[in-house]
């Protein structure tokens, strides 16, 4: 049995299961109303059901009062529907709909992905979660003040755990610190999320995906939340390593692409190993896309890599016709050597 749900002032409809929240079901649908712990603890899912009723399930007596269920507020991270609804709430679209905010977290796990990067995945406190839009950064705070920023590679729907892919880089006093003193349980200091990097869900161009690296992380994320939308347009994602040991990740492109007929995906080496045995794409990662698309004005494009690729690639793919307003990126900079 499934209820329809109507949110106003937005008229947008979604399908709500027996027994699923209003918050859970709006976002598998494709609708981000805001949010906090998804717990009943915070308040900031709060709002008011117009027409129907709800079971108000397990909340925090301060994140709700009598007076105000009454009114007819309720949590709709905890609320399920027993009726078709009507709700009044806002809708977080862009990213500047989301504060970020400061708060502490644990190394839940570490996990080894490749030679030089490791997957951080962060437990916030009190079963807390984090709202954020997929492809957006956190960034850790040192003791010393100094920040580190890093993209989550982990879609919305899958908050449970906040994941990054830390890259050695040799010198670099967070780095260092991650692959040679970090422990599991280890406690840490974020603010996010942070950053425009994220998915335009109400566009219907294709898209070109272009990763450089460890700027695989924000763009799984993002199609691993357009899969979870069962968005359809076509996609392709083309992710540009030094060697096939620098594909870290390589397995899990290859099942979407498999499992998905509209995602494409195109590996690319600039300097494959004589081991790797490579016959597939070599050279910069840009410039295979230019190979492949003579005329890129009807696309969008995500890029996030170093600087000098999202650059080449900014000039090149405006050169054959993208628009300005339709070539989204995040350049991965570096502190220098001891900063």
């Amino acid at each position: 049995m499934s209820f329809q749900v109507t949110i106003q002032p937005s008229k947008h409809k979604f399908a709500a299961e027996a027994g699923q929240t209003v918050l859970g079901a709006a976002m598998d649908a494709g609708f981000t109303l805001p949010y906090g712990c998804r717990n009943g603890a915070c308040g900031a899912c709060k709002g008011k059901v117009l027409e129907g009723t709800v079971d108000h399930g397990k909340y925090q007596p301060q994140a709700l009062s009598d007076d105000e269920k009454r009114t007819g507020l309720a949590l709709f991270c905890c609320a399920t529907p027993l009726s078709d609804l009507t709700i009044e709430c806002r809708e977080v679209s862009t990213s500047g709909s989301i504060q970020p905010k400061i708060m502490p977290c644990r190394v839940q796990k570490m996990e080894r992905l490749a030679h030089d990067v490791i997957a951080l995945h962060l437990k916030l406190p009190g079963n807390e979660r984090m709202q954020f839009l997929a492809g957006q950064y956190i960034e850790f705070l040192l003791k010393d003040g100094k920040r580190r920023a890093f993209s989550l590679a982990n879609a919305p729907h899958d908050d449970e755990l906040l994941e990054v892919h830390v890259r050695y880089v040799a010198g670099g006093q967070f780095t260092e610190y991650v692959f040679n003193e970090m422990q599991e349980k280890a406690i840490l200091r974020i603010e996010g999320p942070l950053g425009s990097f994220y998915l335009r869900e109400e566009s219907d161009r294709p898209i070109i995906f272009i990763a450089g690296g460890t700027g695989f992380a924000p763009i799984k994320g993002i199609i691993e939340h357009a899969l979870h939308l069962g968005i359809k347009r076509e996609m392709v994602l083309y992710w540009g390593a030094h060697a096939l040991r620098d594909l870290y990740m390589n397995e899990l492109p290859q099942q979407w692409a498999a499992a998905y007929p509209h995602l494409k995906y195109v590996p690319v080496l600039s300097h494959p190993s004589p081991e790797d045995a490579w016959t597939g794409r070599t050279g910069l990662v840009h410039e295979a896309v230019l190979a492949d698309y003579a005329d890129i004005s009807g696309y969008e494009v995500y890029c996030c890599g170093a600087p000098q690729m999202v650059e080449a690639a900014h000039i090149g793919f405006t050169a054959r016709g993208l628009p300005e307003g339709e070539f989204f990126s995040d350049a991965f900079t570096f502190a220098p050597k001891g900063k």
